[in-house]
This record gives structure tokens, C-alpha cells and sequence, in this order.
């Protein structure tokens, strides 16, 4: 199964979850609101056509620089893999500047604990649910987050 065809899915099963689908250099992303992303998740892992039982990544994208895109300023990516039937699949939720928050997905992938902290750690996105949100790769009196655009080259 194509990732087109993955995304019709979730689109019929989360009418009003979906924002819609980005497709770009072959690689196919669905575009959710950020309540949905458990619940989709959970579909996407439990769903036997799918299987999608290895989340590879999830990070986030700080859009604050980009001139032409008037969205909110972060954007949580997601892309896991079916190890059974080798399915890849990209979801994306677009998060404001302003307390950037989303739901933890660990409870589906226990993999997200790390990548979570991660992009808590490097770009304040606060996982709500998390069992263990602290830093991973900055000391704990880190002040800031360095990806995030503002953030001076050399700290503060």
C-alpha cells in the first residue's frame, strides 16, 4: 500500500481530524489538527492493514523565519514505518508560538519518550501526558531552546 492510499484512509476515518495531505519530493504528509494525533496514531498502529508499529521520528520545524508561510510557528512531525509490510507514513500538526502543547504519544510508541524530550529539549513543544518531559541533551540549567530561531548562535 502506497502512502497516497494510507492517507485516504486516516482522511476516512478522521473526517474532522484532517486538514489535509502535502505531498512533496515523493513523500506523501497528513496534515492533522492537534487533538486528533493519539487517537490517529493509535489507528495507524492497531489498524492490521497498516501495522505502522515503528515510530522512526518525531520532531518539529520552527517556521518563524519563513517569510511566506503565515501559519502557526511549529510544526510536530511524525513519520513511522509498518516493519511487517514496510508502509511509511508523515503526519504533521501545526502548533502556535505561544505555549506550543501537544498530547505524548508514548503511550503508542514507547520510542516517543525519547524523541519527545528531544524536540521538548531543543524546541520547548511541551508533550502533555509525557511520564518524564525533562531535558535530554541540554544540561537542566539550559537556558532557551536552541533550535528555535531566535535563540543567538553563540547562547545567551
Amino acid at each position: 500500500m502506497d502512502p497516497v492510499q494510507i492517507a485516504k484512509m486516516i482522511e476516512e476515518k478522521f473526517p474532522d481530524q484532517v486538514l489535509g495531505t502535502v505531498t512533496h519530493a515523493g513523500q506523501v504528509g497528513v496534515m492533522l489538527q492537534k487533538d486528533g494525533i493519539v487517537d490517529v496514531c493509535q489507528y495507524l498502529r492497531d489498524e492490521p492493514s497498516l501495522k505502522m508499529d515503528h515510530l522512526a521520528d518525531l520532531t518539529a520545524v520552527d517556521y518563524s523565519t519563513y517569510p511566506d508561510d503565515e501559519g502557526p510557528r511549529f510544526e510536530a512531525v511524525y513519520n513511522m514505518i509498518s516493519t511487517v509490510y514496510r508502509h511509511r507514513m508523515r503526519l504533521k500538526v501545526r502548533l502556535p508560538e505561544e505555549g506550543p502543547r501537544i498530547a505524548s504519544v508514548s503511550s503508542v510508541w514507547q520510542t516517543a519518550n525519547w524523541h519527545e524530550r528531544e524536540t521538548y529539549d531543543l524546541l520547548g513543544i511541551v508533550f502533555d501526558g509525557h511520564p518524564d518531559l525533562r531535558r535530554i541533551l541540554m544540561p537542566e540549567d539550559w537556558e532557551g531552546h536552541p533550535l528555535r530561531k531566535e535563540y543567538p548562535l553563540k547562547g545567551y
